[in-house]
């Protein structure tokens, strides 16, 4: 096989995983096996990062210890205000309102939730929380002398390893809404207040009969995000 053959054959791959994952909200119960997630963590470590500084940190969460973190982080946030470490967006405006309302409303509009059913709203709203089911959940975290790039290197970090464990047939959801309650989860996991929350990942296997998991959301034309020089 000549290199060109190789690098269309990859490119194909990984346009595949880029093209099949989405954010599953609605997992099974079924474990991911041990070597398995070893592997995406494996492949998640390539990661690039600022100065190699390799910012992330993964509290692994699995087993039992998975309904436990959900069960108390559950109820800190039914009784506790937001409190992110990571200054949270200061709003949404044109089209970035325009592409988060359409995700929140196709989002809402699968599951069959109207926009005047505030408790079921909320009801969907705490399944982040709970990790929507899944079996596993990883939160990352970065150093907080690192600053902002610390955090952008935990973003590559996430995307490799939700590509990582698209590859290996493993769904996943990227949450922020984790960090939204992050004293919350420093203190259910001990993560001391030297490393800065980030976000989590949840992942398992998809339940393909929720409804949730039928929905999908758009990606904006390269003519709307690129601009060329030269």
């Amino acid at each position: 096989m000549t290199n060109v053959e190789l690098g269309t054959d990859t490119a194909a791959a990984l346009e595949k995983i880029l093209d099949d994952r989405f954010s599953c909200r609605g997992f099974t119960s079924e474990p991911v096996p041990e070597e398995t997630i070893d592997r995406i963590l494996q492949m998640a470590q390539r990661t690039a990062s600022w100065c190699n500084s390799q910012a992330w940190q993964v509290e692994l969460v699995t087993g039992d210890a998975t309904p436990a973190f959900g069960k108390a982080l559950t109820d800190y946030v039914a009784s506790n205000p937001m409190k992110s470490d990571l200054p949270a967006p200061e709003r949404y405006d044109g089209v970035y309102g325009d592409r988060r309302r359409a995700s929140g409303y196709g989002l809402y509009s699968a599951l069959g939730i109207e926009r005047s059913d505030h408790d079921a709203r909320m009801r969907q709203m705490l399944e982040n929380y709970r990790f929507f089911g899944a079996p596993h959940v990883a939160i990352i975290t970065s150093d907080a002398g690192l600053g902002t790039y610390g955090a952008v290197d935990c973003g590559a970090y996430v995307s490799t390893f939700l590509a990582a464990a698209s590859s290996l047939g493993v769904d996943t959801c990227a949450q922020a809404a984790l960090a939204l309650y992050s004293d919350g989860v420093r203190e259910h996991l001990g993560i001391p207040e030297d490393r800065l929350i980030v976000c989590g990942i949840a992942f398992g296997y998809a339940d393909d009969d929720h409804p949730a998991n039928g929905f999908r959301t758009e990606r904006a034309d390269l003519s709307d995000v690129v601009r060329r020089h030269g």
